[in-house]
């Protein structure tokens, strides 16, 4: 077992408080958008003594590190990554490919010589990234599309030209094709709407929340967006799509071709290893609309709730649809267990984050103590692990 600290990520959508809070860093004035512990590429987390990091020590040793299984499945890469991430405004409209497309892209990319760096770039690996979030404090986004008639009543009653085309084309094709037509409207270069256009959609919205809305929460996202995007199409689709509110402790899975973007929150991200982004809008980064429409799932459906099965009354585990990855919360007391140490669920390669308190995480020979906001990764052949202490414990690993 060894220590590992994050590595961060400060993009401008970030807090510039949220994760120091969390980790006991001090705050300098920049947001702070994420901070991974992983063995991505791009961003390994190095050991706490500086002598190494998470994807060098996998390099050396990848059967040991992440044992058989693991390596007959997904070769000798850390199927996943686990973040903390702080969006104190909101993300960009985007959608993450599935792991064909990146693979197929990727390489594209690669023998067009386009640069891993490039601002430019789509596919930065090829792998997938579904992802699982979970709540540490309250979570706003917007996650996959509504039914086509609910959003056409949305629409109905927007004084706006672009709302009504809109709410004659899903009133007319309730349908994912409908769905399909208007998205791709909205977003697409050669019919995308005029900044005229969309600041009629924020008015109309704007007058239906002060005359009390029907549908407070959808006027309350257009106006946010358009605060920071005021003339992105983005912010009128976001009328397309399901609003999320998760409280701490909630959850959200986003699988490949999930169209969304997180608004607001604290929260803990595990995902595929990947840092591939397809952006439709709501940012200043790379766009590509073309690419995102032709990966977005347009079937509505709610958002992905993943309710956890408990272990050992003291342990949850969010069981995402996933091969690469499944998320565990412990919560630890000293005075619940006789012994002092529970069982934690879970095999393979292990990366741990104290969210609060102070834990002993202990394998056969091997024992690790993680305090608020340390990580420390566990190898596949340490074996089974026990915990104790008290505080709150979060664990990714491999199904």
């Amino acid at each position: 077992m060894r220590r590992v600290l994050g590595v961060p990520r400060a993009y401008a959508w970030g807090s510039p408080s949220a994760i120091h809070g969390l980790v006991g860093t001090e705050p300098d004035g920049r947001p702070l958008a994420e901070l991974w512990f992983g063995a991505h590429p791009t961003g390994p987390a190095p050991t706490e003594d500086g002598s190494t990091d998470l994807g060098a020590l996998i390099a050396a040793d990848p059967q040991g590190t992440l044992g058989r299984d693991v390596v007959a499945r997904f070769g000798t890469d850390l199927p996943y990554l686990l973040k903390l991430i702080a969006p104190d405004s909101p993300l960009s409209l985007q959608v993450h490919p599935d792991l064909e497309r990146a693979r197929e892209r990727f390489a594209a990319e690669n023998a067009a010589g386009v640069p891993l760096d490039a601002p430019w770039r789509n596919y930065r690996d090829p792998n997938h990234k579904p992802e699982l979030v979970f709540a540490l404090t309250t979570f706003e986004a917007v996650c996959g599309f509504r039914a086509p008639r609910r959003a056409a009543e949305l629409l109905a009653d927007l004084d706006a030209p672009l709302a009504r085309e809109l709410h004659r084309t899903l009133a007319a094709d309730p349908t994912p094709n409908g769905m399909r037509t208007a998205f791709t409207a909205l977003l697409d270069e050669a019919t995308r709407p005029t900044l005229d256009d969309v600041a009629q959609v924020v008015a109309a919205c704007r007058e239906r929340r002060d005359r009390g809305s029907p549908s407070p929460r959808a006027d309350a996202i257009v106006l946010r967006l358009a605060e920071h995007y005021p003339d992105d199409p983005g912010v009128v689709a976001s009328l397309l799509l399901n609003p999320v509110t998760l409280q701490p402790g909630d959850s959200l899975f986003v699988p490949a071709g999930g169209v969304h973007a997180y608004l607001s929150g604290l929260g803990v991200e595990v995902m595929a290893s990947s840092d591939n982004v397809l952006r439709a809008g709501l940012t200043r980064k790379h766009v590509d609309v073309a690419e995102v429409l032709d990966c977005v799932d347009y079937v509505a459906a709610p958002p992905i709730r993943v309710a956890p099965e408990v272990f050992h009354g003291a342990t949850r585990v969010f069981y995402a649809p996933v091969d690469d990855f499944e998320l565990s919360v412990t919560v630890l007391d000293d005075g619940d267990c006789a012994d002092g140490a529970r069982p934690l669920p879970g095999r393979g390669p292990r990366v741990l984050l104290c969210l609060d308190g102070e834990v002993e995480v202990a394998a056969a020979s091997s024992s690790l103590t993680l305090a608020r906001g340390q990580a420390g990764f566990v190898r596949a052949d340490e074996g089974p692990l026990t915990v104790a202490g008290t505080g709150t414990l979060v664990q990714a690993d491999v199904p």
